[in-house]
C-alpha cells in the first residue's frame, strides 16, 4: 500500500464528461449524475483500508448533500485483475451491502481516472452547478481511524458551501490514501 496525497484544488477546472458501466453493466454519464447544486465525484474502491474506514461516513455525508442538491459518484478504477475485491460482483456486493445512495461505477480502461488526474482513493472532486471544480480535500482528518467520529466534516461542509454559494473553500486539507493500482500492461 502506497501512501499518496491529492494535489491542491485547481479551482474553476471544467469536470470531465464519462460513459461508464456500474457493476451491473447500466451506463451512466456525467449529465445523469449531475446534481442542480453541485456533484462529487468520488474515485473509491473496495479493498482500501483509507476507504474502509470512511465507508459509514460517505453514505451519511452523501446522503445529506443530495438532500441539498449535491449528486454524488463513485468510480473504481484499481485494476480488479490484481485486486480481486475490487471486482464487480464485490463492488456490487459492497454497494447493496452499505446502502450506497451513488451510482458505483468501473473505470475499466482507467481513462477517466488519468483525464480527472486521480492519484489515490479516495479522492475526491467536488464541483459548482456549473461542473467547476471547488473542492480537492479529505472527507476529514480521520485517516484510518473510523471510530474518530466527533471531527469536522470538511467535505460535506465544504460541499454545502459550493451548493449555497457555488464556491468552495479556499483552504483544503488534500485527501490521502492508496494509490491508484495502475495497469502495467
Amino acid at each position: 500500500m502506497a501512501l499518496l496525497h491529492t494535489p491542491v484544488c485547481e479551482f474553476g477546472l471544467p469536470a470531465i464528461d464519462f460513459s461508464l458501466p456500474d457493476y451491473d453493466g447500466r451506463l451512466w454519464t456525467l449529465d445523469e449524475c449531475r446534481g442542480t447544486n453541485g456533484t462529487l465525484v468520488m474515485f473509491i474502491c473496495n479493498h482500501c483500508p483509507y476507504v474502509k474506514s470512511i465507508q459509514a461516513k460517505l453514505v451519511r455525508d452523501t446522503n445529506e448533500l443530495k438532500a441539498l442538491g449535491v449528486n454524488s459518484i463513485a468510480i473504481m478504477s484499481n485494476d480488479y485483475r490484481e485486486y480481486p475485491e475490487d471486482a464487480p460482483l464485490e463492488l456490487k456486493r459492497i454497494a447493496e451491502e452499505l446502502d450506497y445512495p451513488f451510482p458505483y461505477l468501473i473505470d475499466h480502461s482507467q481513462a477517466v481516472a488519468r483525464a480527472y488526474g486521480a492519484v489515490c482513493t479516495p479522492d475526491f472532486f467536488g464541483y459548482n452547478a456549473d461542473l467547476e471544480l471547488q473542492y480537492r480535500g479529505r472527507l476529514d482528518s480521520c485517516g484510518m481511524n473510523n471510530t474518530a467520529e466527533s471531527l469536522p466534516r470538511e467535505l460535506f461542509e465544504a460541499m454545502a458551501a459550493v451548493a449555497q454559494t457555488g464556491s468552495g473553500p479556499a483552504e483544503q486539507t488534500p485527501s490521502m490514501g492508496c494509490s491508484i493500482k495502475w495497469r502495467t500492461e
